[in-house]
């Protein structure tokens, strides 16, 4: 890359949390864990750790780990809405503990969870799928907004367009913006500077890599699906309120729905086991993703995935990924990208 391009790509957010190039690794539950984060981020991106209801005892382990592997800045991802308040108090306790100095939260804004990590010092990035959510949770102390949009995979809070969004946000805040959904290529990140937008955070895309923990069927099922492969579907509950909707590539579980992705009852859906991690059983519409150690019938669990699936073809390392990623970025801004290239998203 070009000291052009470099220019041309780095924008505030970047001095802000520390990182190179404007892309940030979404926090995904199982799947961003120390290896893929640390490959992120020595990439010159943005690493998370995604730690939704993890134990105090793994985020210790997940922390060190990487900080074992890379010296660059990474956030800790935690969903207050969606955890037991005793378990979220003793990891935003453990983490501070550990001196991490950034966090990524996501669903329903909680000012009080917000205040304690700034009142440590800690930068706040906070997902949104809102304008009206991303004004709660900059009234509460967010120092960066990401705009998730309904392409996005896994799971996914409103039902707007990401651009659209980003631009309803940054028509209202002066906070650096991040576009999420449906993002996997350098066009998506450079339309995204282009609005205005300091970044994106992507998810699919670095699933579909070597680091990241998800199992490789997963992986395998990305490759070859397509965006119009996924659909938006709240059967997978087990674990999350009832309404709460996931974006998944069809599998037999949704294909028997006929349609009728939304609404579905928690209380009404059985509790049968499908697969295990270990001596951890997974259950038919449970949130659990197949994760690498998993076995048992992978083709009916979760499998995220946003629409820009389509625009993954392979498994690269994720600095392969990111590298491609940000050249193309960087050629389309600079004006001389001219081969007609047009990603699937």
């Amino acid at each position: 890359m070009t000291d052009t391009h470099d220019t041309l790509l780095r924008t505030p957010l970047c001095d802000l949390l520390g990182c190179d190039q404007p892309v940030l690794l979404a926090g995904m539950g199982g799947v961003s864990c120390w290896e893929l984060a640390a490959a992120v981020a020595n990439a010159g991106g943005y690493g998370t750790l995604g730690m939704v209801r993890e134990d105090p005892a793994l985020i210790a382990a997940e922390v060190t780990a990487l900080r074992g592997a890379t010296d660059r800045a990474f956030a800790v991802n935690l969903i207050p809405a969606a955890t037991d308040p005793r378990l979220l108090d003793a990891q935003i306790a453990c983490c501070l503990d550990l001196g991490v100095t950034a966090f990524s939260f996501f669903w329903d804004v909680m000012p009080d969870v917000v205040a304690r990590v700034k009142r440590a010092g800690c930068l706040v990035l906070h997902q949104v799928g809102t304008a009206e959510a991303a004004r709660l949770a900059e009234e509460a102390g967010a120092d960066v907004i990401i705009a998730q949009g309904v392409e996005a995979g896994g799971h996914v809070h409103g039902r707007h367009p990401a651009f659209g969004l980003a631009e309803q946000i940054l028509a209202q805040t002066d906070l650096p913006v991040v576009i999420s959904g449906g993002i996997a290529t350098g066009e998506g990140l450079a339309a995204a500077l282009a609005i205005g937008a300091d970044g994106v955070q992507c998810g699919t895309a670095f699933l579909a890599t070597r680091e990241s923990f998800a199992h490789p069927y997963h992986k395998s099922r990305i490759v070859d699906s397509t965006g119009d492969d996924t659909v938006l579907t709240d059967v997978f509950v087990l674990n999350w309120p009832k309404g709460a909707a996931v974006r998944v590539i069809a599998n037999s579980v949704t294909d028997a729905l006929e349609g009728h992705y939304l609404v579905h009852d928690p209380d009404s859906l059985p509790r049968e086991a499908i697969a295990r991690d270990g001596d951890q059983p997974r259950l038919r519409f449970s949130t659990d993703s197949p994760l690498r150690a998993v076995t048992g019938d992978l083709e009916a669990m979760t499998l995220y995935a946003g629409q820009g699936a389509g625009a993954i073809h392979d498994i690269p390392t994720a600095a392969t990924r990111l590298d491609a990623m940000v050249a193309q970025a960087g050629h389309i801004l600079n004006g001389t990208f001219r081969n007609g290239f047009k990603a699937k998203t």
